[in-house]
């Protein structure tokens, strides 16, 4: 097993984090008892898959956070990987292990394993919200310096970990796993690697692999961020807009052994819709009126096209035949000029009314349009 020393693991992520245990103190998970933690066994540790450890309250290094859904066979051997894994770190970490509705022991199995292991976190969805809903449970109620998501499948290598780790060293916010070689089909492969392509070219972020779950996140990069949809794929999307530095290092990925794939073509669809959003926001949230207004000049500018081009056509000698001379009621052009003038005026309103919604979001709720990475002044405080 590889050997994860302090400078791999501290030395890259500890200065750069400012948020301190306190300001972290009301998202840590309850930590079980050490009379609980030494008392709780289970049958797993008789089979040799790690003693019982207990960590302090506060902040940890690390959060690893695993969404699962009916991954009952997964489990024990998930968690095998894990403290091998994490007890060749000098780093401290916890594992939340998110249920996202499973119809299976999924559930049971993980609160089994919290049970006797305080770096163990189990979670429980009261039904299955997905997976970005269920890594965001895991966010919300994580207290480490550095977020690490994965999936809970056993195609993830915890021991990629340590890599991305000295990578996100080198002055990175996020660090990106690449499943470089895949083991999944090749229809799956090819359809990854074109919506790949796509994501790349529309947000301008350009990665080999958004869909690979193992990545490494600096909390404060990822705190504050709420996720809908499909949308935790896009998170270093989402980093970027907020300035960070987004990078990608190749991973292990290895066939899935137990348990059935999640995936599903309608995901493409969803992907693309995701899209469309995530290009909205990031580039117009702030200045909607330019795509309602946009879209609405533009059609006016067809209602202006077919309506001179009708008149044109009323115009015409008739003795030019009547593949020239139209009257207004021979020809869809007067309608269809009217349409799109309403549709226009519409989207113009549409735009108006957005804008009046986003200064109203910021101003009541005291938000800024802006990100400040670093605010220096030799002002003193009363100065004006």
């Amino acid at each position: 097993m590889p050997q994860c020393s302090d400078s791999n693991l501290s030395r890259g992520f500890r200065p750069k984090i400012e948020n301190d245990a306190a300001s972290l103190e009301s998202t840590k998970p309850p930590v079980m008892s050490s009379q609980s933690a030494s008392t709780s066994r289970s049958l797993e540790d008789d089979q040799g898959l790690g003693e019982s450890v207990s960590l302090p309250r506060g902040v940890v290094d690390l959060s690893i956070i695993i969404p699962l859904c009916n991954e009952q066979e997964n489990i024990e051997p998930l968690y095998k990987q894990l403290c091998e894994a994490m007890d060749s770190w000098s780093e401290t970490c916890e594992v939340l292990m998110v249920d996202d509705g499973s119809t299976d022991d999924t559930s049971r199995l993980i609160h089994e394993l919290a049970e006797k292991d305080s770096r163990i976190t189990a979670i429980t969805l009261r039904r299955n919200f997905g997976q970005t809903l269920a890594l965001l449970a895991g966010i919300d109620h994580s207290r480490g310096r550095v977020i690490v998501p994965m999936d809970g499948d056993l195609q993830n290598d915890p021991n990629d970990i340590p890599r991305l780790l000295e990578v996100l060293d080198q002055g990175y916010d996020v660090v990106s796993g690449w499943r470089k070689s895949r083991n999944d089909s090749f229809s799956r492969v090819w359809c990854s690697r074109i919506a790949n392509v796509i994501v790349s070219w529309v947000t301008g972020v350009r990665l080999h692999d958004y869909g690979c779950s193992l990545k490494t996140y600096r909390r404060e990069v990822i705190e504050g961020v709420r996720l809908y949809g499909e949308m935790h794929r896009y998170i270093p999307v989402y980093a970027t807009w907020q300035g960070a530095r987004v990078t990608e290092v190749p991973v292990e990925h290895h066939p899935r052994t137990a348990g059935q794939s999640k995936y599903k073509f309608d995901r493409i669809l969803k992907v693309l819709l995701d899209l469309i959003v995530l290009k909205f926001l990031t580039s117009y949230f702030t200045k909607p009126i330019y795509v309602f207004g946009g879209v609405g000049l533009l059609s006016i500018l067809g209602s202006l096209a077919a309506g001179v081009l009708a008149i044109g056509f009323k115009l015409t000698p008739v003795e030019w035949g009547t593949a020239w001379h139209k009257d207004f009621s021979t020809t869809p052009l007067p309608i269809i000029s009217i349409g799109l003038f309403i549709v226009g005026l519409q989207m113009i309103l549409s735009g108006l009314l957005a804008e009046i919604t986003i200064r109203t979001y910021y101003e009541s709720q005291q938000q800024r349009p802006y990100v400040i990475k670093k605010l220096q002044s030799l002002r003193s405080d009363g100065e004006e």
